[in-house]
């Protein structure tokens, strides 16, 4: 069977874009359609790894967003009293790029635009509902406006709420893990932090757990605060009361400041309540299929599998499924079927996803309280990081595809 001839993406989101022009790369045609009436403008910002990187630099994204990022290296762990406990690499130019953190807003504007100079048609006000019908070679759905769609293929990249993965998992809802992570920007001269300080930094306390402080903006003139708060599950009205209590987030961010060192001190000491952001984190059980048994419905990202972010891995392995799912249709051979080729799209995506899973409690054991830990060698473990950062996707792919057996 050959190249899907249309290919239609729900969200226009970072991954949802960067699939656009992914798919557009390898002549394959699609359309993006978004629930909301304009590119989103919200959240904070990400962190961007070598290996995601890579990917948006092949696709003439990364020299458009680099002048507007905070490049750095490591990212440092420490201790209440300010002791520095360990490091985790993010980024070297060993790998080829240092770890970028940018704004959300920033990356989403660019990949607009880049969409838009690529004739990929982007339609807003496109809520998607449900899929109406599947056959083995199409797929139709209806919108909130009442109007239906056609394309060879429908891709939710859609987010951890996805609407587009009610069609496979019908009952299934994401689990709320107790947790929320209340954030603010300030000034990095609030700080005063001496020059030999080194940011991103995570300052560990086991009684009031991690407050992070990770610069932002190009010349890294200002940061990021946060810490997280257990809480129960809330009604989507519950978040939207609660991130409107500016005030709250600012006390909670303040809670307990003292018996962190004065750094932390510093950095709530002034907090605009313009600057504050809550997020509820949940996650989703590891899924059998990513794809419809009919295969012409795909769920990527955030909507097929979540990623503690231990490792700061969440977004990073988002971009690297939409280019492998790009390559995989690109790539797939007349004697191989698309439920094939997906299966070993999915199969090899996670087998990374596992292995970063693994990193994740490598990384938690390891930050551990000493009286936790079977032994200190965790703490002196030296992690290679080659597999993760400098993947050559294109033989991974081809690699995956090798294993499969011709059809009779």
């Amino acid at each position: 069977m050959s190249t899907p001839e249309n290919v239609a993406i729900i969200g226009a989101g970072l991954s949802g874009l960067t699939l656009a022009l992914a798919l557009h790369r390898q002549s394959i045609p699609c359309t993006v359609y978004e629930a909301r009436s304009a590119p989103l403008d919200i959240g904070g910002a990400i962190m961007l790894s070598p290996n995601a990187l890579r990917i948006l630099d092949i696709l003439g994204i990364y020299q458009r967003i680099r002048p507007e990022g905070f490049e750095f290296d490591h990212l440092y762990f420490r201790s209440p009293d300010n002791e520095l406990i360990d490091s985790f690499e993010f980024g070297h130019i060993k790998y080829g790029y240092h770890g970028l953190r940018i704004y959300r807003h920033v990356l989403i504007k660019e990949l607009s635009e880049m969409v838009t100079q690529a004739n990929i048609p982007v339609h807003y006000n496109k809520k998607f509902l449900h899929v109406k019908s599947e056959t083995s070679s199409e797929v139709t759905w209806q919108f909130g406006d009442d109007t239906t769609a056609t394309a060879a293929c429908l891709v939710g990249a859609d987010g951890i709420h996805s609407r587009v993965r009610k069609y496979l998992y019908p009952d299934l809802e994401p689990r709320f893990t107790n947790a929320v992570g209340v954030t603010a920007a300030v000034p990095t001269s609030q700080l005063e932090a001496p020059d030999e300080y080194e940011l991103p930094v995570t300052i560990m306390n086991p009684k009031h757990g991690a407050f992070v402080i990770a610069p932002q903006l190009k010349d890294g003139s200002e940061v990021l605060i946060g810490r997280q708060k257990h809480a129960t599950q809330l009604e989507r009205e519950g978040w939207d009361r609660l991130l409107n209590d500016k005030q709250w987030c600012i006390d909670f961010l303040r809670d307990g400041a003292n018996d962190f060192p004065e750094i932390v001190q510093r950095a709530v000491s002034q907090i605009s309540a313009a600057k504050i952001n809550l997020w509820p984190f949940h996650v989703v059980p590891k899924l059998d299929r990513w794809s419809s048994h009919l295969c012409r419905v795909i769920i990527l990202g955030d909507a097929a599998h979540a990623i503690p972010p231990t490792a700061g891995q969440g977004v990073n392995q988002a971009f690297e499924d939409v280019y492998t799912y790009s390559l995989v249709l690109a790539k797939k051979s007349r004697d191989m079927s698309l439920e094939q080729a997906l299966g070993l799209w999915q199969q090899g995506r996670q087998a990374r996803v596992d292995k970063v899973l693994e990193l994740n409690a490598r990384i938690d054991k390891r930050r551990m309280p000493k009286q936790d830990r079977n032994n200190d060698s965790d703490v002196h473990e030296v992690f290679d990081l080659e597999w993760l950062y400098s993947p050559d996707f294109d033989a991974m792919v081809d690699e995956w595809q090798q294993t499969h057996r011709p059809l009779s």
